[in-house]
């Protein structure tokens, strides 16, 4: 892991296209800037977890959709 120190103002650059800057220090609070391309998705970790974790539980429900698929009769098919 790479850390840096930064003062407010300053920033950061990943790569050629994502820059962190810190916007703001309040007590033990920093509130950061990122300035990313659109197709770049930039989440909070607690919500990047929980997202992971409705995908791993719709995954497993999916799995379980052939045996629904048995009971659903196509178009124009009796029985």
């Amino acid at each position: 892991m790479l850390i840096l120190t930064r003062k407010l103002n300053e920033s950061i650059t990943i790569g050629d296209s994502i820059e962190v800057s810190v916007i703001e220090i309040k007590g033990d609070q920093v509130k950061l800037g990122i300035n990313a391309p659109r197709e770049i998705k930039v989440f909070r970790k607690e919500v990047y977890l929980a997202i992971q974790q409705e995908n791993r539980e719709a995954a497993m429900a999916s799995a379980q959709l052939p045996v629904i698929d048995s009971l659903i009769k196509p178009e124009g098919q009796d029985s």
